[in-house]
């Protein structure tokens, strides 16, 4: 007997991002479609359409959760107790962990060029960007260039992709990930200090 398919009713949004998710990480953007989907909950893809109107709506929903959590992260360690100095390696510190501990994720966030999602993804990468930004800002002594922090993003950004693949994890580039920050923080705290003389 056939396990019994589950109506528009019961097919949950939680159970279709989790089948999604699956299917993004596993396989590039193009190759997952509402149907590879219904197949793996065993419904009709007319069900999947009663929770998001198309694949680029689910896939926005799934790359918000992603740019939250690394929101809340960040947020954790500025509200934290400790020294600006500090926390402002943290910050990127944990922004490197994350990218290289969810690989698969940090693609679909910031690597993926799509014109069906594009305007989609990058109005969360943008949010959580300017999240980032004004975290680096509350942590720095002097005010800094919006291009200082971009440049110390891009930097964080060119850490994640060229260990994303060579390293399976954070723990692996550990010790470069540090020397990597101590660059970075130096550096802004350089130009910090010249911009105040």
């Amino acid at each position: 007997m056939s396990p019994r398919k589950p109506s528009s009713q019961e097919l949950t949004k939680e159970m279709i991002k989790n089948e999604a998710r699956t299917q993004f990480v596993e396989k590039d953007f193009h190759q997952v479609s509402m149907r590879s989907i219904a197949k793996q909950l065993g419904c009709s893809h007319g069900a999947l359409y009663y929770h998001f109107n198309n694949k680029a709506e689910l896939f926005y929903a799934i790359i918000e959760e992603y740019f939250l959590t690394l929101n809340k992260l960040i947020e954790e360690i500025v509200n934290d107790s400790g020294d600006n100095h500090t926390k402002l390696k943290n910050v990127f510190l944990r922004f490197i962990e994350f990218g290289l501990n969810h690989q698969s994720q940090y693609e679909i966030m910031f690597m993926i060029r799509n014109t069906e999602v594009d305007a989609l993804s990058q109005e969360a990468a943008n949010l959580s960007y300017q999240h980032f930004a004004r975290s680096v800002q509350s942590l720095s002594m002097n005010k800094l260039l919006i291009s200082d922090i971009y440049s110390a993003f891009i930097a964080l950004h060119g850490f994640v992709s060229h260990y994303r693949g060579y390293f399976n994890s954070f723990e692996e580039a550990k010790d470069a990930a540090y020397l990597h920050v101590d660059f970075l923080v130096k550096s802004l705290t350089n130009l910090e200090r010249s911009k105040s003389v």
